[in-house]
């Protein structure tokens, strides 16, 4: 395990929320992680983990992905293996995206949303989204590789009103 001084090997990104009342569609959050190239640090990623996948290359896999909210504990973890990252790789962007299949969510009209983001047993970042209670997917964090090749972390709270498809290809920017 890194210290912060020492930038960020390996992260965890936690999310949880609140199962739809009983006769309404589902509530389904998703973690979606973005990655970026030097030479294309925003716009389209390289590549996208999301919806039971992992990288190519094993570095960022989503381990839990719930589509109701049930259970106890967090409903979704994803585990990004920074230090593991080609280095050509310079920058990681975390978000959550609102499934829309039974018509237009909100983090607002979902109860007791939460996402965390570790490293080890240290807390970098803790969020409720109420900041963003009117966007339907936001951005939660970034991981950016820093001159020495550290990689460093930002709290990057952004709020979008796009379906998963177009947040994805917005995120980066």
């Amino acid at each position: 395990m890194s210290t912060l001084n020492k930038g960020i090997e390996k992260a965890e990104v936690t999310l949880k929320w609140d199962p739809s009342p009983l006769g309404e569609p589902d509530n389904d959050l998703d973690i979606i992680a973005a990655t970026y190239e030097a030479d294309t640090p925003v716009g389209e990623p390289c590549y996208l983990v999301h919806f039971d996948s992992r990288s190519p290359d094993g570095t960022i896999t989503l381990n839990r992905d719930s589509r109701t909210g049930q259970g106890f504990g967090s409903d979704e973890v994803m585990t990004l293996e920074l230090d593991r990252l080609a280095d050509s790789y310079t920058r990681v962007v975390v978000g959550v995206a609102i499934q829309q299949g039974g018509g237009r969510k909100t983090f607002g009209d979902i109860d007791n949303t939460e996402v965390e983001i570790h490293e080890g047993y240290t807390a970098l970042a803790q969020n409720d989204f109420s900041t963003v209670a009117r966007s339907t997917a936001a951005v939660v964090a970034e991981f950016v590789r820093d001159e020495e090749g550290e990689w460093r972390f930002r709290a990057d709270v952004r709020g979008f009103d796009a379906d998963p498809n177009e947040f994805t290809a917005l995120m980066g920017s």
